[in-house]
């Protein structure tokens, strides 16, 4: 398996405007809020950007948002861009994995979306989002409920509206994904 700490340094160049009116670069680094999970090696989890539910544009000064994000999942109308690197479902079965360290990490990594997972169907969460997920490297399979299941490849993109889902990752390398999660509001189906 590659080095996913070197995989998953992602570049994040943020613009903005200046006092002169003119766009300009805020800043070119590497995304300050990503964790590799030490419970599971080659999950790493990125949060990207994040805006409010009434975003904001032409003030030169931000404050980087992900900074004081306490949730990954947005509120109605706020996102979150996040990058995903998930290992090779081979990692959750190995013998040794620890299921109670992986749900202490991703509490404290992925905070508010680790509320979501449900602990008697490894993976399979719901979420009031509407999300676009991109496979931007290997593939994965999504699954939805009754087991229904269908193959994401790269540069395959899934828009996700705020169904009960889980990421398998069948293959024997990481894939990496980037998400953007839109916070929306649940309406009860019509019949």
């Amino acid at each position: 398996m590659a080095d996913t700490s070197e995989r998953m340094k992602t570049r994040r160049i943020v613009t903005g405007i200046g006092l002169d009116g003119k766009s300009m670069f805020l800043s070119a680094a590497s995304t300050p809020r990503s964790s590799e999970y030490e419970s599971a090696p080659g999950f790493v989890a990125s949060l990207v950007w994040a805006t409010s539910p009434a975003p904001q544009v032409g003030e030169s000064g931000m404050a980087d948002p992900t900074e004081s994000v306490e949730s990954y999942v947005p509120e109605t109308g706020a996102t979150r861009c996040l990058i995903v690197s998930f290992p090779p479902d081979s990692i959750m079965m190995s013998a040794d994995f620890d299921p109670a360290a992986f749900g202490r990490e991703s509490a404290q990594i992925i905070p508010g979306l680790a509320d979501r997972f449900e602990p008697d169907s490894p993976g399979m969460h719901t979420t009031d989002t509407v999300d676009y997920g991109v496979v931007l490297d290997g593939e994965i399979w999504l699954e939805l409920d009754n087991q229904q299941e269908t193959k994401v490849e790269r540069h395959q993109v899934v828009v996700q509206q705020g169904t009960r889902h889980a990421w398998h990752n069948k293959s024997d390398r990481c894939t990496t994904m980037m998400f953007v999660l839109i916070g929306a509001t649940r309406q009860q189906p019509q019949r």
